[in-house]
């Protein structure tokens, strides 16, 4: 590993400036959740927006009304308890959104989660360059890291959109159109600032897209993104 940190020291172009990242957008639903359609819809709307990431994270807690959702994972849920703590909210709901990992809103008021948008977009920004060698490293170069450094995310996600026909539950004969699903995240490491290579594991599933994004730890705001489509 110590030979191969000089390496990316060596080949990182000195004063390289990272290009200003999209900013990423994530809706936490559930299949069975009887008043989320409509922001899985706009989530949609926003996933067709130059310069936006947007993400649907399934989360688990609603399968108690009797539909198990079929895409959520516990590690969902708990990304979005992180959030929760870090905003100082006092419980997860659905249908919510994060923009940036630094402001949420209630994800059926559509005009509010754009004006968050549309705020992140022209925030002032230094991120750390993002880049993909080969299909199992990504490189991280150096920045200003956060105060306790920061984390290193791989997020995979369906681009296409998946209709699930809802067969018990709040929506029961429903069926339940989303956009960009999640189907996998892992935290790959540590970041501290210094240029960094990480090893990406090999994909589950055809067809999904790579998305790694740093972060300040436990929740907190986004550093800088890239994606590639598998």
């Amino acid at each position: 590993m110590a030979a191969l940190f000089s390496l990316i020291l060596l080949a990182w172009p000195a004063g390289a400036a990272a290009a200003k990242p999209p900013v990423l957008v994530e809706l936490f639903t559930a299949q069975g959740c009887g008043s989320c359609n409509d922001a899985n819809d706009h989530i949609a709307k926003l996933a067709d927006r130059p310069g936006v990431i947007a993400l649907t994270f399934s989360v688990d807690y609603w399968d108690y009304l009797g539909w198990t959702d079929t895409f959520a994972k516990p590690e969902y849920a708990e990304r979005q308890r992180a959030y929760v703590t870090r905003l100082k909210l006092r419980e997860p709901y659905t249908p919510q959104v994060v923009v940036d990992g630094q402001e949420e809103a209630q994800g059926l008021k559509t005009a509010e989660v754009d004006r968050l948008v549309r705020a992140a977009a022209t925030a002032a920004r230094n991120p750390p360059d993002i880049r993909f060698v080969g299909a199992r490293r990504v490189d991280v170069g150096s920045g200003r890291p956060p105060r306790g450094g920061g984390e290193v995310w791989l997020i995979r996600y369906d681009p296409r959109t998946v209709e699930v026909a809802v067969r018990a539950g709040d929506n029961r004969g429903e069926t339940v159109s989303q956009r960009n699903v999640v189907r996998e995240i892992r935290r790959l490491g540590a970041w501290r600032g210094r240029p960094q290579a990480y090893r990406i594991p090999a994909a589950s599933d055809d067809g999904l897209a790579t998305l790694v994004v740093v972060q300040a730890p436990r929740g907190g705001r986004v550093l800088g993104l890239a994606q590639r489509r598998s």
